[in-house]
């Protein structure tokens, strides 16, 4: 199934495959859904890495108070972690990364930094680029993370 638009030229039609755009439209809402699904976990190990290397420790208490949620919350947001293998938690002890949750939390702050410094770059003011970063590092793609990198690197 085709349609037709105006060239770049805006001479003769060029035909556009609807089938095509149709599975790009899908891959694109298929990889947002992804992302919003691991949104919570990488903020939540995120924030467990940046609590125990402050003070060695990250107790759901102050991970609900940094995150603006009730301790419930955090609790069954923990629950979840536990189940992906990310964290381990004993009673009276607070939570921990496993190897694959400091990895995650890792690769998490690293495209975080990466997007600050990108939004700073082009003028974006500090306090903007920082909450901005929160929102797009989890949604951002490889490709466009290399962009920023090539773009930063030119820079200097």
């Amino acid at each position: 199934m085709t349609s037709e638009h105006k060239g770049a030229s805006g001479g003769e039609p060029a035909p556009i495959d609807l089938r095509a755009a149709e599975a790009a439209e899908v891959r694109r809402f298929n990889r947002a859904r992804t992302a919003r699904s691991a949104e919570i976990p990488e903020d939540y190990t995120e924030l467990i890495a940046d609590l125990l290397n402050a003070h060695g420790e990250a107790r759901v208490t102050d991970i609900a108070r940094r995150l603006g949620v009730t301790h419930p919350t955090a609790t069954k947001a923990i629950a979840r972690l536990k189940r992906e293998g990310l964290v381990t938690s004993r009673p009276y002890r607070g939570v921990f990364l496993t190897e694959a949750g400091a990895a995650m939390a890792e690769r998490v702050r690293a495209r975080h930094r990466l997007v600050v410094d990108f939004l700073l770059a082009v003028g974006v003011p500090r306090e903007a680029a920082e909450t901005d970063a929160e929102g797009m590092e989890h949604y951002v793609s490889e490709k466009t993370l290399s962009a920023f990198r090539r773009f930063l690197d030119s820079q200097g």
